[in-house]
């Protein structure tokens, strides 16, 4: 799978590695490949007609990640493996034998893992994979959600917008789109739990989801006010560490202030992760029609972007 011809590699001597390559090995040494493909190969198609074989499982999986790492569409990856040596070679694709997969098949891949829910037992996988490498779920857990935005214009066949995404005003904005939801936990700021909803949505309603239950405490801003029975109910130990919300009638005390700003310097972890996601990786628009297939990507996502920042650490053990 990683043999190339002389072709590909040339005799460039004073080419160096670029960043680009530096990551996807990195990456490459750190994902547990094996482990990934095995859920998905009950699933795949076996080949056993007349019609080409089909691709290995592997090797559309890891197109799938650089997608979600580049930010590529699927005829865009088709195009990026054609153009990025450092591509084919973490994919494992040599033009002088073979060519790289159409958009059609990469979409289809897309398709499999969205009809069978595959990104949710893919992010749970690579949770567990963490979890067996000392990277373990404490007791604290941060909640919070993000708007990711959808195209809100009708000009389309349909003329009109996705019907599964709807608007929320945020200050003084309004947006459409989706909502992730997301719990992080406070020592190690990995992803333990995700969910998707549309943007009308508050952020409370999924409160619920995103605790594993052996907490004992909990942060959250001001959206999470008020629901402490909620926090008890399905995290019994757990105290309430959101962020006190004051009104027009009730200002805030200055004692609450302070404590709310003490709340912050943890509750701030939450803020990393959405980083990654949204402005390394790019996913801060949604690129599909429907709430499912975009709570696919978004699952998959975040399973990525655990690896992302445990990379080092796992490097380390390899």
């Amino acid at each position: 799978m990683r043999q190339q011809t002389l072709a590909e590699e040339g005799f460039e001597k004073y080419r160096k590695p670029t960043r680009r390559e530096q990551f996807l090995d990195e990456m490459d040494r750190i994902i547990p490949w094996a482990e990934l493909s095995a859920v998905i190969e009950p699933f795949y198609p076996k080949g056993k007609g007349r019609g080409r074989p089909p691709v290995g499982v592997e090797r559309m999986l890891r197109i799938h990640f650089l997608q979600h790492w580049f930010n590529l569409s699927d005829p865009a990856v088709e195009e990026a493996l054609y153009d990025s040596r450092a591509m084919r070679r973490f994919v494992g694709i040599d033009l002088g034998r073979d060519p790289a997969p159409d958009e059609t098949t990469i979409c289809k891949f897309r398709h499999l893992l969205e009809r069978h829910n595959l990104g949710d037992r893919l992010f749970a996988l690579i949770a567990e994979y963490l979890q067996e490498n000392g990277l373990k779920v404490t007791t604290g857990t941060i909640v919070d959600a993000t708007i990711i935005s959808a195209p809100s214009s009708t000009k389309n066949k349909d003329r009109q917008r996705d019907p599964e995404m709807h608007q929320t005003k945020k200050g003084n904005q309004w947006y459409f789109g989706m909502k992730a939801h997301i719990g992080v936990d406070s020592r190690t700021k990995l992803i333990h739990s995700v969910a998707a909803t549309a943007a009308n949505v508050h952020d409370s309603q999924l409160l619920a989801n995103l605790l594993h239950g052996g907490e004992t405490r909990v942060w959250g801003d001001s959206a999470y006010t008020g629901q402490s029975e909620v926090i008890r109910k399905h995290a019994p130990k757990a105290k309430d560490f959101t962020q006190k919300k004051g009104s027009r009638h009730r200002s805030l005390t200055d004692e609450e202030r302070a404590k709310n700003r003490a709340k912050s310097r943890v509750r701030a972890k939450v803020e990393h992760p959405f980083l990654i996601l949204k402005r390394v990786f790019g996913f801060n628009k949604v690129r599909y029609r429907g709430l499912d297939k975009n709570a696919n990507g978004l699952f998959v996502a975040c399973g990525l972007v655990n690896l992302y920042m445990a990379r080092r650490r796992l490097a380390c053990l390899t």
